[in-house]
């Protein structure tokens, strides 16, 4: 059996064998990079009514990455229509976005939104996040995992606590 070695230099192998919600659980930062983490955080923050703040943390992630001049504009544009702007369809609460106007618009740099995005995050981990995790949506996805788990892993698990419980 080949394993891919992550850079880090440990197998890729050892990594699936943590639960996604355990991964979650460690750390605002490893449910916002799994997929399936931000979609459930998501439904958790659309029932909070507070859906927005993912979706410009996610926005402004993707403004980071971007190259060319054109995109950078347009989506600089985009975010502050949706999120920021007094008329913003989907108004986050920030400090500071009264700073900002649309002549900053014209000149964008990848981290014009990252203090921002920043306070965005804090209200995330220091508020919405651990009520994430004691959400019934969480809890049963963690249940539904822990159900999932083959049951040779349980009884050996079960067998080496006898063992160093002597």
């Amino acid at each position: 059996m080949e394993y891919i070695h992550d850079s880090d230099g440990s197998s890729s192998s050892s990594h699936q064998s943590l639960k996604s919600t355990a991964k979650w659980a460690a750390s605002l930062e490893n449910l916002l990079e799994d997929p399936e983490g931000v979609k459930r955080f998501r439904e958790f923050l659309k029932k909070e009514f507070s859906e927005e703040n993912v979706l410009f943390w996610l926005a402004c992630e993707d403004f980071k990455k971007m190259q060319d001049k054109e995109q950078m504009q347009e989506k600089a544009k985009e975010i502050y229509m949706t999120f920021l702007s007094n008329k913003a369809s989907s108004q986050v609460n920030v400090e500071g976005q009264s700073l900002l106007n649309e002549k900053i618009l014209e000149e964008p740099h990848p981290l014009m939104f990252q203090k921002l995005q920043e306070q965005i995050f804090n209200l995330m981990k220091y508020d919405s996040y651990s009520r994430f995790l004691k959400s019934d949506l969480f809890l049963k996805h963690k249940r539904t995992e822990e159900e999932e788990e083959p049951p040779d892993a349980q009884t050996s698990a079960k067998r080496a606590s006898r063992i160093y419980n002597t």
